[in-house]
Formats: structure tokens, sequence, C-alpha cells
């Protein structure tokens, strides 16, 4: 045994308390000669701060802020485990572990792969999200049990990777449940974290751990896809392409006019831009006017006037000169004429009527 392991063991110290200087770590246990704690050693607990004792392996007494005296009648849960009946003043072996109560801010958190997502606007999607959250222990004795066990430090770093895995995969699942369109997602940044705590809430409270809060700092598309999108904004923004192209070439007029041959290449630029200006605009204009497709318009029927003893009748629609043809009034020799004829014509010699005499007798030879 070396000289100040003597000291130690001889001159027990009788103040156990913590001033953390770290800003990582949650547990760390008290170091002492041999687990060997002072009858009557004060116990300092600071806000934001537990302690617990464990004696022959299993948690004993836990502490909150505050200063306690460790004496054996004040340590039921410890003189049960050591069997005590008695109070006495020697000293006794115990494990004090403090343990951070404070939140720990900041933590990083992002989607591993992308979310793929049905989405009214793009169809299937896929999206990346990013955050930060805080984190803090709300329950010392669980969180021993569960997360930290026997360490003599513990840090956050060792536990950083799984909560960000299990706020990912959460927020995968809030996510494709809150069926808000990608474009509207911006909007919605407060809602889906104050959404993802109470879901993630009852998977952290099995290991003594509490999220305290949850932030949605960006989600995003595929780089091509949020491409393809300022482009469509920024031909919303020139508004009318014409004008910006004939705009566009009256500012280049200076610059050209500055180097050898630069008035006739600026008035080349300008011409070229007000004639593709013009074509671009009249493309515009003509697929505007463009008429929706279907049948084209059903056929005019035709109509004939006829001269009838010496005198214009009509015009007399075609499916009506059947009727005149039977009752005798309309002859081949009939003159006929409609639209489209120079003169008044013998109906048996319009090719449109001629076929309408095929059944009618030729008039009878005269007698003699």
């Amino acid at each position: 045994m070396g000289f100040w392991d003597k000291v130690a063991h001889h001159q027990l110290i009788d103040i156990i308390e913590w001033l953390d200087n770290t800003s990582d770590t949650m547990v760390w246990r008290f170091p002492r000669y041999e687990n060997e704690i002072k009858n009557g050693a004060k116990l300092i607990v600071r806000e934001s701060q537990a302690a617990a004792l464990i004696s022959e392996g299993r948690l004993a007494d836990v502490f909150q802020p505050g200063t306690y005296s460790l004496a054996t009648r004040n340590l039921p849960v410890l003189s049960d485990l050591m069997g005590w009946k008695y109070g006495f003043e020697s000293p006794f072996k115990a494990e004090v572990y403090f343990v951070s109560t404070r939140t720990f801010t900041d933590r990083k958190w992002g989607t591993k792969n992308p979310i793929m997502l049905r989405d009214a606007d793009f169809g299937i999607v896929r999206l990346r999200a990013f955050g930060t959250f805080g984190i803090k222990v709300s329950d010392p004795a669980t969180f021993l049990r569960q997360i930290a066990g026997t360490s003599p430090r513990f840090t956050l770093e060792e536990l950083d990777e799984q909560l960000r895995e299990m706020v990912g995969a959460r927020f995968a699942d809030a996510l494709g449940a809150s069926k808000i369109a990608a474009l509207d997602l911006a909007g919605n940044y407060e809602q889906l974290g104050r959404f993802l705590c109470s879901r993630i809430e009852s998977d952290f409270a099995p290991f003594g751990l509490q999220i305290v809060n949850l932030f949605v700092e960006n989600i995003s598309l595929p780089p091509e896809v949020e491409a393809a999108i300022d482009k469509r904004s920024s031909m919303g923004a020139i508004g009318n392409l014409a004008a910006y192209t004939q705009y566009q070439t009256a500012n280049a007029i200076p610059e050209a006019a500055a180097n050898p041959g630069g008035l006739a290449g600026a008035a080349a630029s300008l011409a070229m831009g007000l004639s593709m200006g013009g074509a671009v605009q009249q493309g515009l204009k003509d697929q505007q006017t463009v008429p929706p497709a279907g049948p084209p318009p059903l056929p005019k029927k035709s109509s004939y006037y006829i001269a009838s003893n010496g005198q214009q009748a009509g015009p007399f629609d075609l499916s009506l000169l059947p009727d005149k043809i039977t009752a005798g009034s309309m002859t081949r020799d009939t003159l006929v004429w409609t639209t489209g004829m120079p003169t008044w014509t013998a109906a048996g010699l319009v090719p449109e009527l001629a076929g309408l005499f095929k059944d009618v007798p030729p008039p009878m030879p005269p007698k003699g």
C-alpha cells in the first residue's frame, strides 16, 4: 500500500460532491479508496444533479439536490441491503454515482437515407431532413440500470448515435403520417417537431430519458427536383419572354459598341433579338389559338330553284325533290339552278339530280 493510499485509508474524506467542469458527462462515479465511506459523511448534490448509492451491486438510495448526512440511520434501503439491525459509526462500503439531470441541447439528428413519399405535386419523391433536439435524464435509477451501468464516467457521445437513429426513424414515420405536400412542409416545421416529440416520448422513457424539444431545420428535395423548381420559378419571374429578350439585347448594345465592330454586331443582335422575341410571342399566340381537336363540321345540304310555268320557285331542299318528281311537277327537262352553277340547266343533266330520275319512265312518244 502506497503512502497516499494509507493516508486516504486512515483519513477518510467526509465530503462527497461533484463539481462538473465538462459539458457532456452524464454519469460520474465518485472515487473512494476501496469504496469506503465514513459514517456521517456529507453528500452534496447540486442543482441539475442526482446521486445514487450502490452497494453489493444493487441500487440502494437516490438523492435529489440538497445536502445529506450519510448515517446508517438515514439510509434505510442501504441498511436493509447490508443487514444492519443496529446503527454504528464504522465506515461502510458503497459506490456513489452522480447523474447529470441538466438538459443537453443542440443534439444533431438527420435522415441517413432519403424518405420515399407519394406527393400530390411530384408523385413519388425522396426527401431528406435534419434538425436539433434536447435530451435529459428524467429517471436516474432507470438510466443507471439500462444505459450507464458501472462505467466510472459515461458521456453523451457514447449515446449520441443511438439517439440520432431513434429520432430519424421516428421522423420518417411522422412525415408519412402527416400527409403534408412537399411544397407545404416549410410552413409546418413547428407542427412536425411537436408531433415527433409526442411520438418519441414512449421510446425514450424505458431508458430513463426525456426528449425536451425537437426542431426541424430543413426538409429538402433531391437536387435535380430543386433545379427544376428553380427553372420554373425563373420562367414565372421573367413573364413576357419576348420583351425580356429585347431588353437583354438592348442592354448589350453599350458593351458591344466598345469593341471593334461592336455597333454592327449590336445591330445584328438587336435584329435577332427582335426576331426571336416576335417568333416566340407568335408561337405562344398560335398555341393559344389552336382549336381543340374534334370532328369536322357536317356538310351543308344542297337546295335548288325550279323554273315552273315560266316562274322561279324555291329553293327546295334536295330531300324534297323526289316527291316533286313523283307528283310530275318536276321532270328531266325542268330547268334548275343552285349556288355555283353558271346558268339554268335541265335537271336530268345535273349529276347530283340525274340519279333521282332513274326509276321514272321517259315521256310517252307522240301519237301518230
